[in-house]
């Protein structure tokens, strides 16, 4: 079976949703392989979860603590700019415009699709309280 090499923000930010909701105790660290059932997004097969589980690590998204497990992850925790991106694409509708808007821009980095995500969080802020941010 080939492997595609395209970034699949949807299933990055799915295996992020995921990874911050396992119970971990503080400090502790978990081996995480790409056909764990915690992690496991339909749609996805485990070689597809495999290389985004990769990215993730690589976009410091993630504190591995230090362990290389031989398949999958180590993991500790999300990092500050793990939370931050995640915190920017959660909503599920702020999540929907910010693909679109990069869909309409025709190409996009994960850092263009936080700070898209970022002004939309705000600029709701914004509405909801009346203060300009």
């Amino acid at each position: 079976m080939e492997l595609s090499l395209k970034r699949d923000m949807d299933l990055i930010r799915e295996l992020l949703l995921k990874l911050e909701a396992l119970p971990i105790r503080p400090g502790g660290i978990v081996a995480i392989t790409p056909d764990a059932e915690e992690i496991a997004v339909p749609g996805y097969d485990v070689a597809q979860i495999d290389y985004h589980l990769s990215q993730i690590c690589q976009s410091g998204f993630i504190d591995e603590g230090g362990a290389r497990p031989m398949t999958g992850i180590g993991f500790r925790c999300l990092t500050p700019a793990g939370h931050d991106f995640l915190d920017s694409v959660r909503d599920p509708e702020i999540w929907a415009k910010t693909k679109k808007g990069a869909e309409q821009a025709k190409g996009f980095t994960v850092d263009l699709l936080k700070d898209l995500a970022k002004g939309l969080v705000k600029k709701q802020i914004e509405e909801f309280t009346g203060v300009k941010l």
